[in-house]
């Protein structure tokens, strides 16, 4: 008879969902700080220097809102992914291997909280 675990217990379930709420919270004021960064104009006070100077500062304006645009992005799947393992908490399907059913090591699940996979299966799909 098999005594493998086949779900967290329910004081392990709130210690992941304090741990994911930290995160979140967290997660929420780092993306409204790329958010408000995205919204903010032009404006660095370079009006009155030379025309070259204007275009390579336009350029690298360019550049660095569309690497903010980007991190945005992955910022609201971030939060997105939490708010699923929030939701995983709540039916006690957290921390089960949704490739081969067997519980995620607490370890990954405490640096990486909204796995999905276990290192077994993350491993087999490269």
């Amino acid at each position: 008879m098999s005594t493998e675990k086949t779900r967290y217990s329910d004081a392990e379930l709130l210690e992941f969902k304090a741990l994911i709420n930290n995160k979140l919270e967290q997660a929420e004021k780092d993306y409204a700080l790329l958010r408000n960064s995205l919204s903010l104009t032009d404006d660095h006070g370079t009006d009155d220097t030379g025309r070259t100077f204007n275009m390579m500062e336009d350029g690298s304006e360019t550049l660095s809102r569309e690497e903010v645009a980007q991190l945005s992005a992955r910022q609201e799947q971030f939060i997105q992914n939490l708010h699923s393992a929030l939701v995983r908490i709540e039916n006690k399907t957290y921390g089960i291997c949704r490739e081969t059913g067997k519980l995620i090591q607490k370890e990954r699940l405490m640096l990486v909280p909204h796995a999905t996979l276990s290192i077994e299966a993350k491993n087999a799909q490269k």
